[in-house]
Formats: structure tokens, C-alpha cells, sequence
């Protein structure tokens, strides 16, 4: 976000006006998360949030934002909830970034079926995630319906350490492939208690397993043949995603952008399309602008914004190789 706001300042703001960062940290906790959406609202008075980082985080933010008519714009919060409510109506002023979670679990599946090749399958999620759950439904229901077969479904729950009983669980129904819907903090051990079970199969998780703290839990090793799918990579060859990659580098020190660094550059500059087309500061008119996105070029992905206020867009697949994410395919909407 940093950096795209530098750009967009030094090639002379929007409409001669410069954009100003104001940084508030949640520290990842949603009665945090409110409060800092209550500051920037009522004490800073900003036209938009660009954040929280997840689902939860954001959700605790929806109804201020809504009030207060503050676009709020999540670059990774992926769940449905996010932006429909469970009566189906929409998040007037809520928008993301980032597909949501059904699309992983079915990229996740066709990727399991099409281009692995495997029949069966295990699902072992987080029991108390809405992301996790969110995953492994749109994995199953996309998995049996090209023919595969889930034969064993087991779950844990945030903060555990321990998963030998249930992965012994897993191996005994021989599956095929596990899909692993979480987080890295869980999912490190998970995978590295699984190759000392002996379970060898491929393994696929989401976005959630993006972090290079994964490796340090896991272990380069053990994370060969594991998948996930995410927003983008940075070893995919499109110009507009290298020339990207290469500013970030210069910026940070030769650091290499992960997925939540494109996609909060990008939410910058979607931001920024909608102020353009509106035409002026009205938050009204930012709102129904963002509502109308078609077809924008960012680095994540041509972009397009749906009823829903959720992006249409491609995803990535992504292979653990020695411990390095690995560019192995594009999945584009269907």
C-alpha cells in the first residue's frame, strides 16, 4: 500500500490531491480491529480503510463502516461473510481485494482431479475457522461432483501442537491427496508430523499457508509435493507482475512481494480507479464506482467486481519445492 501510494503521489496524486497513509495496527485481535476502524472514522476522518488483513478482523469493522459510509476494503479478508450477510443482503460500503474462499477450495479441487490425477481424498481443518470450514465445503462439494471421493474428514483447533492421532486417523483411510484448510501457525506442524507418519501423499492448503514461517515449522523437506493456491506469484511471467516485483525490490531491500504485499498495492490503485471514475470526493459516488470496476489490470489479476462486491479473477497454484514457492499454474474463473 506504502508503495503504491508513493507512485501515485509522485506522478501528481488524484485530481491534484495527494493520498495520506494513516497507519493503525489491530494486532490482529477484533475488538481491536473495531476500535481502529472507530479512530479512523471518527478521529481521522479517512475516506477508506484499506484492511484488516483477515476475515474476522474485517467483519468486526463492517457495521462502523457502513455507518459511517467509509469504503472499506479488504485486500485478503476471503470470506463470504465479508461482504454478503447471511441473509443475503450486501455490505453497502464493504469491497475486497482478494476471491474468496469457496473459489480456493474449488480451484483447489479441479487442480486435485485434472492435474494430479487422484480419486480419493482426506480433508483435516480447523474446526472453529469460518475460513477453514468455508475451504473444505467448496472443496468437497467441487471434489465429488468431477467424481472423487472424500473417505475421511477430520478437524483440530487453533493453538494445537499435537496431530499424530488424528493424521494416524488419515493414513489409515489411504487417501490420495489431503486438503488442508488453515493457517501456516497450525499447518507447519501438521504437514511435518504427517511426512514422519509416513504420509506421503500431496497436500494443498489456501492462502493461509503463505508465510515464509511456514518453512521454518515444517521444514523444507517435508513441504515437497504440497500445493496451495493464492492470489499471485511472483515468479509468474506476466510483465505487469515482474515490472511490479522489481519496484517492490528496489523499495525493500531486494525482498521478494507475497501475495498480501500485491494485493494491498493493488487495493491502492483499485481505490484510486473508483476516486477517478467518480470523479469527485463523494463517498457515495466512490461507492457506486468501486460497484462498477470492469475489467481492471492489476497485479494480481484482471479484475472485475460482481454484485456481491467480490472480485472475479484468476488464481494461482503454487508448489512447495525445497522449501521455495514454485509458479505451477493459473486457474482463470470459469
Amino acid at each position: 500500500a506504502e508503495l503504491a501510494i508513493e507512485e501515485i503521489n509522485k506522478a501528481g496524486g488524484v485530481d491534484g490531491k495527494k493520498l495520506k497513509l494513516v497507519k493503525v495496527d489491530n494486532k490482529s485481535d477484533n475488538a481491536e480491529a473495531a476500535s481502529a476502524a472507530t479512530r479512523l472514522t471518527s478521529q481521522e476522518g479517512v475516506l477508506a480503510i484499506i484492511g484488516a488483513a483477515t476475515s474476522g478482523n474485517t467483519i468486526a469493522q463492517v457495521q462502523i463502516a457502513n455507518d459511517t459510509k467509509t469504503i472499506l476494503l479488504s485486500p485478503s479478508g476471503t470470506a463470504p461473510n465479508v461482504t454478503e450477510n447471511e441473509n443475503g443482503s450486501i455490505n453497502e460500503y464493504v469491497f475486497r481485494t482478494s476471491y474468496i474462499d469457496p473459489f480456493q477450495g474449488t480451484v483447489a479441487a479441479n487442480f486435485a482431479v485434472n492435474d494430479l490425477g487422484v480419486k480419493t481424498a482426506a480433508i483435516y481443518g480447523d474446526s472453529a475457522s469460518d475460513y477453514a470450514k468455508g475451504l473444505a465445503a467448496a472443496f468437497k462439494e467441487t471434489f465429488e461432483k468431477a467424481g472423487g471421493k472424500v473417505i475421511a474428514e477430520e478437524s483440530y483447533v487453533a493453538g494445537d501442537t499435537d496431530f499424530r492421532s488424528t493424521l494416524t486417523r488419515i493414513k489409515s483411510a489411504k487417501p490420495e491427496f489431503v486438503f488442508i484448510p488453515g493457517y501456516y501457525e497450525e499447518v507447519g506442524l501438521i504437514v511435518k508430523q504427517a511426512r514422519e507418519l509416513g504420509i506421503d501423499v500431496p497436500l494443498m492448503g489456501a492462502d493461509g499457508w503463505d508465510s515464509p514461517k511456514l518453512v521454518e515449522l515444517a521444514g523444507a523437506e517435508a513441504l515437497n509435493n504440497t500445493f496451495i493456491t493464492n492470489h499471485y506469484s511472483s515468479q509468474d511471467p506476466d510483465e505487469k507482475i515482474q515490472e511490479f516485483v522489481t519496484k517492490f525490490k528496489e523499495k525493500y531491500n531486494g525482498r521478494s512481494p507475497n501475495a498480501f504485499n500485491a494485493l494491498g498495492y493493488d487495493s491502492v490503485y483499485l481505490l484510486v480507479d473508483a476516486i477517478k471514475r467518480a470523479g469527485s470526493l463523494d463517498r457515495e459516488a466512490i461507492k457506486n464506482a468501486l460497484e462498477k470496476t470492469k475489467d481492471l489490470e492489476l497485479v494480481s489479476g484482471v479484475i472485475t467486481i460482481d454484485d456481491k462486491h467480490n472480485p472475479v479473477k484468476s488464481a494461482t497454484i503454487l508448489e512447495y519445492v525445497n522449501g521455495e514457492q514454485v509458479f505451477k499454474t493459473k486457474v482463470n474463473p470459469e
